[in-house]
């Protein structure tokens, strides 16, 4: 993508909302990752809660988002997605009492239907938002890693909220990608104006 095209962006302001939304994504996902790798796998309620939380989460996120970028008429992908998410959480708070292999099962498909959700939202941004391919590479590896949690349900292996936290890590890893992207692109831009 040339920088012209990048220069003839509209609505600044946007793109400035979305880089801090961005940065708050990582922020939350970070947060729930170290939660998970650390007191969650020892305090089942806690684990429980997060296991909900996380895709609701997911909802308020992609609520927030289409509200701030001419609301869910305008962005289609994230009223799916929101719906997909809030479905999850409800989902996931039913099959805890069938255990963490049915948990990750209804995690699986949240993966796999939120990340083609999210590539086909930036996929739809590219040519109005900066810094999407990692949003691109973020919603791909969703599907991928909802096809291997189905998988990994199907199996005898133990499972547990440490079984998801790579994939949230991942997922905070290309949020913090994509709002490092649109603060490096603001500063050049800031500096080419400064020298013109």
């Amino acid at each position: 993508m040339s920088s012209r095209t990048l220069d003839h962006r509209p609505n600044q302001p946007a793109q400035n909302w979305l880089k801090g939304h961005y940065f708050l994504r990582f922020a939350v996902s970070a947060a729930w990752v170290a939660l998970a790798f650390t007191v969650a796998g020892s305090v089942p309620p806690l684990a429980a809660a997060m296991l909900v939380a996380y895709p609701a989460w997911d909802a308020v996120a992609n609520f927030v988002d289409a509200r701030h970028n001419g609301g869910f008429g305008r962005n289609r992908s994230q009223l799916l997605n929101f719906v997909v998410s809030v479905a999850t959480a409800l989902a996931v708070g039913a099959a805890l009492g069938r255990g963490m292999h049915a948990v990750l099962a209804v995690f699986g498909v949240w993966a796999a239907l939120a990340g083609l959700l999210q590539l086909t939202t930036a996929i739809r941004r590219w040519t109005s938002s900066a810094a999407q391919w990692p949003m691109i590479l973020s919603g791909a590896q969703s599907a991928l890693a909802g096809v291997f949690f189905i998988k990994m349900a199907n199996a005898a292996e133990p499972v547990g909220i440490a079984t998801i936290a790579p994939y949230a890590a991942f997922g905070a890893f290309y949020f913090l990608v994509s709002a490092i992207s649109l603060a490096v692109r603001d500063a050049r831009r800031k500096a080419g104006r400064a020298a013109a």
